[in-house]
């Protein structure tokens, strides 16, 4: 904000660790063919509103929607080591909520909004283009993958990279999908998060115990 209102423009960053999110809703045309123009929008706008509440609440930067697409980054401009745990969170509570969310919808009669979401990191360059309308955005290479691992994914699973994979293995437990072929980039290795580990503290390493 202070180069644009100093310089009129501002110059661009790269990031080397930054985990990105896309969130993509399942059968979206048809669920828009149910609603009229209105409803379809208070629905997204009740949706993003709970996921920019979840993105905050792990320190995340929302990047941009794009008509019924969400987009967020981790690691911007520092994420001190933990943006792809505080992505994966994130991204499970996103799940969780629209699961919540749908509960309610069924019993009233409405279509249920269910999304992939996929995960990737890497480095990438973050800033500001254009002289209308200021936007952060984010491009590179990582963000084209991110975008192709929320495409291989399934609706109600959070799908990760294989590079995700090994930054949070410790942490939780995951499916290995095996290699799936992406387009433009040949087959990646692909998880689905399916649970939290259990973090134990063994009785022998309590202090005071033998």
């Amino acid at each position: 904000a202070e180069e644009l209102k100093t310089k009129g423009r501002t110059t661009a960053r790269l990031f080397d660790d930054v985990a990105v999110l896309f969130a993509d809703f399942v059968g979206f045309s048809k669920i828009a063919e149910q609603l009229t123009p209105a409803q379809l929008v208070d629905d997204l706008d009740v949706c993003f509103k709970a996921f920019d509440d979840i993105v905050s609440h792990y320190g995340l930067e929302k990047i941009k929607t794009i008509g019924d697409a969400y987009m967020c980054a981790g690691g911007l401009p520092d994420g001190g080591g933990s943006q792809m745990q505080d992505m994966t969170e994130a991204a499970l509570d996103m799940q969780q909520w629209l699961k919540n969310w749908n509960e309610e919808r069924i019993a009233l009669g409405l279509p249920q909004y269910e999304a992939r979401i996929g995960i990737h990191c890497g480095p990438l360059v973050a800033g500001v283009v254009g002289s209308r309308k200021f936007a952060f955005d984010i491009w590179g290479d990582t963000v084209n993958v991110a975008a192709r691992i929320e495409q291989a994914g399934e609706r109600g699973r959070v799908n990760v990279s294989g590079d995700a994979y090994k930054v949070i293995q410790n942490l939780y437990e995951c499916s290995y999908r095996g290699k799936i072929a992406v387009k433009n980039k040949g087959e990646i290795d692909m998880y689905f998060i399916d649970k939290k580990k259990l973090q134990t503290i063994s009785a022998q390493s309590l202090p005071g115990e033998r």
